[in-house]
């Protein structure tokens, strides 16, 4: 992660969410505050990013390739 975080045993279980328009969202969530782990990262098979929810879970936002 961006704040140098490493994976430890058990790893980063989250959970993942499909959407539609990944920049749309992050702009509305993080206009209500919400804290984002890293920026959008984009591949092959699509976007993600990881939010952290108010009990402190990731959860992935992830938006399909060719949405």
């Amino acid at each position: 992660m961006p704040d140098g975080e490493q994976p430890r045993p058990g790893g980063w279980n989250r959970i993942h969410l499909l959407v539609d328009d990944i920049s749309a969202e992050v702009s509305r969530l993080r206009a209500a505050g919400v804290s984002f782990r890293n920026d959008i990262v984009t591949g092959p098979g699509g976007s993600q990013i990881l939010l952290v929810d108010p009990s402190g879970n990731l959860v992935e936002l992830f938006q399909p390739a060719g949405r």
